[in-house]
């Protein structure tokens, strides 16, 4: 989720915008779900139609699959 709008943003528990979670993720100060890496993979795949129809960008529910299992590792909830 790309946090540039300030409305996708989670909130931290003060009210103020998380700079580092979207607002389905993360909300008063935790996050929303507990959910495992692949849980969010098969999660954000539920919306690959949209996302691409919204992006122009084509590709197969495999490949989406592995670009997030490349991708969600860097962010900072997934980090090792």
């Amino acid at each position: 989720m790309p946090l540039e709008n300030n409305e996708m943003k989670g909130t931290n528990s003060d009210g103020s915008r998380s700079g580092d979670y979207c607002l389905y993720c993360f909300a008063n100060g935790a996050f929303t779900k507990e959910m495992t890496m692949e849980e969010m993979i098969s999660l954000n795949i539920q919306y690959l139609d949209e996302w691409m129809e919204s992006t122009g960008v084509k590709m197969t529910e495999e490949e989406a699959a592995e670009q997030l299992r490349q991708f969600l590792p860097t962010l900072k909830r997934w980090r090792c």
